[in-house]
């Protein structure tokens, strides 16, 4: 699922290219779904004379297939008695861990996160498989508590916890710093644990408690494709196949292990040469040598960044997404930027008195003045990202609206019937029409009502209680910020479901929105109401977010035929150590680099953290007496915005879906308008070529290891992050006199 700052970079099953707030999908015909890999490692065993006949049996089988369906039973694979185990949850919980820390530095770093679910399903295998048989024979440990041969329904409850686990992080990029930029909380985030875990726990456990009757409709009931969650379960099957998912498995595991320990050392490593190793600032250099124009190269961000992680996110986000990225970087900070230099529109800040440097990303000024007739190119271009996005958005899920408008109509029509029975359930002569039950889950496998129910009128009163009390909510307004959530849960489903994009993010802006005329309303001061409008929408927005990628992991369940009533436990389990995880990770970046939260006077730091300014400036839109938007940036946020929805409205009525892949993706293209950092939008350009010419040149290697690959890449260099903030807050990271180099950095000053 994915956007703005959720994106989650994992290729899908369909063929047109999508970015929700961000270049986060692919534009292929393959997926890296466990079918193709099937066939790939069966090659690599025909080669040594191996043969599996179930396994060519279970391509019979898939043949006759019907979409939507859980898979055909594998009559040769072992009977798993306890599919919640000890170790599952475990495993599951520390790979969610390890994508969560990675999501944290990359959404601070762009606003991208990848998803977990293959992230987990291939190591969760890879770490139990071989320890199976020790738990198998051993008779001292017993099997309920730390389970018996691993089989693929237990490899579900692994994946599901990591997904829960690795899930939440998408407040800790976006509305919660947006409230310290703003001034809204304390200045150190440490004081404030109690609020942070508060808004935390609000969120999760909400989202999560109407997972279960959204799958009963979305998935039983409508049978939507869910491209992610569906290619995650062709790959746990696949890896269970006998020894061609073993050996699958192994390369797999192999080469994401390796991948991952690499670029993390990469990572560290830059911490303490980056002028070297990481940053090459192609413009200074040309300056020492004499070419002393070409400083403007640098002023304008344009260097070359060594980033595992974001080459890696153009090879899952393919070409349409990355190269609509890049050449939406390349209008904003290549084109516009200096040209509102040139006539005096926006404003430059000089950062050196030996050095002709100067900084344009500056988003603090001391009057409103200033924001309107003298801003930074920075400030002056995010209001054209920021409306480019929602308007793209917006209008594609008007465009695709015809399902959405189908399932409302569905789900209005079974309300409907569970009334009517419900009033006639006395009435002896009321005849109740039986439309059958179609889920082929066993009864005693569901989650029961009373469980999810109960469930979700406890974590309303706990939302209730923690907000109100902690941020001076009331509680009609908390009820409107859940109401909000499920609201928009409906739709992130629905779309995640058809297109497998999760606008939450973006479409979240709308609760901003609502409540910035709530404030307005009740004639609230302007901080009051900046802090009702950023809780209001991290409460409605991420618990729809939330709620959406649970929904997607109960799809993969389905498919393999394993117990809901398994995976909501390991969904609560996961979003407990999330709930922990991203409040101290959390602490850790800002307390590290506190840039994220209070950006220097000239604007620069090593996080550039584009959703948190897009939240704060929404908030402060809506609830200022006056805009503080400079008009000309006004004027062409508009006409931008008119120009992506045409774009929208063109692709759907008269372009070929074939030919999709073709259209700008305007998402991407706003996108480039926020992000000031030139080099990712680089990266990932090279990135998706490098893998456009992999799957060409040699489809079957790239079908087996170029996932691992790139998720790799994206939680090596993550990691390497989280290790780099804890070596500067142990006071032993990089800082270019005791410890490192300032080689290669601009004025001679470290750049790590």
């Amino acid at each position: 699922m994915a956007e703005l700052p959720d994106v989650n970079l994992v290729r899908q099953t369909t063929q047109e290219s999508h970015v929700d707030a961000a270049p986060g999908r692919p534009d292929t015909k393959k997926s890296y779904s466990g079918y193709s890999d099937e066939k790939a490692g069966q090659l690599d065993d025909e080669k040594g004379g191996v043969a599996h006949t179930h396994e060519t049996d279970h391509e019979e089988e898939m043949q006759h297939y019907t979409a939507g369906d859980p898979f055909p039973v594998d009559p040769n694979a072992p009977e798993e008695e306890h599919q919640l185990t000890i170790r599952a949850l475990i495993v599951g919980s520390a790979l969610g861990a390890i994508v969560g820390a990675s999501n944290i530095y990359l959404g601070l770093k762009t606003g991208f996160t990848f998803g977990p679910q293959l992230f987990g399903a291939i190591f969760g295998f890879a770490i139990i498989k071989p320890l199976s048989k020790f738990f198998t024979d051993n008779k001292v440990l017993p099997h309920w508590l730390w389970g018996g041969e691993f089989g693929p329904k237990e490899n579900v409850c692994v994946q599901t916890a990591a997904t829960s686990a690795g899930g939440l992080g998408i407040l800790f990029v976006s509305g919660i710093p947006a409230m310290y930029r703003l001034n809204l909380l304390s200045f150190n985030p440490a004081d404030d644990i109690g609020k942070l875990f508060a808004l935390t726990i609000a969120v999760a456990y909400f989202g999560v408690a109407f997972v279960i009757p959204l799958r009963k409709y979305f998935i039983i009931h409508q049978k939507l494709v869910f491209p992610t969650p569906t290619a995650t379960a062709f790959t746990i099957r696949s890896l269970h196949s006998g020894k061609t998912g073993a050996i699958a498995a192994r390369k797999k595991s192999l080469c994401l292990l390796i991948t991952l320990l690499a670029a993390l050392a990469f990572k560290v490593a830059t911490g303490y040469a980056p002028g070297v190793l990481f940053d090459w600032h192609i413009g200074w250099t040309l300056y020492r040598l004499g070419w002393t124009s070409i400083i403007a190269l640098e002023n304008y961000g344009w260097w070359l960044e060594f980033t595992p992680a974001f080459f890696g996110a153009g090879m899952l986000s393919g070409l349409n997404a990355s190269w609509s990225y890049l050449g939406g970087t390349v209008l904003a900070w290549g084109i516009i930027a200096p040209g509102l230099i040139a006539t005096g529109k926006a404003v430059a800040i000089e950062t050196s008195d030996e050095f002709p440097l100067k900084s344009i990303m500056a988003m603090k000024f001391k009057t409103f003045e200033d924001y309107v007739y003298a801003p930074s190119p920075r400030y002056w271009l995010l209001w054209p990202g920021v409306l480019i996005m929602l308007v793209f958005s917006f209008v594609e899920l008007g465009m695709s609206s015809g399902s959405l408008i189908r399932a409302a109509g569905g789900l209005k029509a079974t309300i409907q019937k569970r009334i009517e029975r419900f009033q006639h359930r006395n009435d002896p002569n009321y005849v109740f029409v039986d439309e059958g039950d179609n889920d082929p889950c066993p009864p005693e496998d569901r989650v029961p009502n009373y469980a999810w129910t109960g469930a979700l009128a406890l974590s309303m009163l706990l939302s209730i209680t923690l907000i109100s009390t902690q941020f001076n909510m009331n509680v009609g307004e908390v009820i409107l910020a859940n109401i909000l959530g499920f609201l928009f849960s409906f739709i992130g489903v629905q779309s995640a479901g058809d297109t497998d994009i999760n606008p939450i993010s973006t479409v979240a802006k709308a609760s901003q929105l609502v409540f910035g005329g709530i404030a307005k309303g009740q004639h609230l001061a302007e901080v009051d109401g900046m802090r009702l409008n950023l809780v209001g929408g991290v409460v409605a927005g991420g618990a729809a977010a939330q709620s959406t990628d649970m929904t997607g992991d109960l799809k993969t369940g389905h498919l393999i035929g394993a117990k809901p009533k398994v995976q909501f436990v390991a969904q609560l389990v996961g979003s407990t150590v999330a709930s922990f995880l991203t409040v101290g990770l959390f602490v850790l970046f800002t307390k590290a680099s506190p840039c994220i939260l209070y950006p220097p006077e000239d604007g620069q730091c090593a996080y550039g953290a584009p959703s948190v300014s897009a939240w704060a400036a929404v908030a402060t839109a809506v609830t200022a007496p006056k805009l503080p938007i400079p008009p000309s940036s006004g004027y062409t946020a508009i006409g931008l915005s008119i120009l992506a929805a045409i774009t929208v409205v063109v692709k759907h009525l008269w372009i070929p879906r074939k030919y999709w892949h073709w259209v700008p993706n305007w998402n991407a293209i706003g996108l480039g308008f926020v992000v000031p950092q030139t080099y990712y939008a680089t990266a990932m350009g090279f990135g998706s070529i490098f893998n456009y010419v992999w799957e060409n040149k040699n489809p079957a290697q790239f079908d087996m290891y170029g996932f691992p690959l790139a998720a790799g890449l994206l939680a090596g260099e993550g990691l390497g992050g989280v290790v780099q903030a804890l070596l500067t807050v142990a006071g032993v990271g990089g800082d270019g006199v005791t410890r490192g180099t300032s080689v290669g950095c601009p004025g001679f000053e470290f750049c790590g």
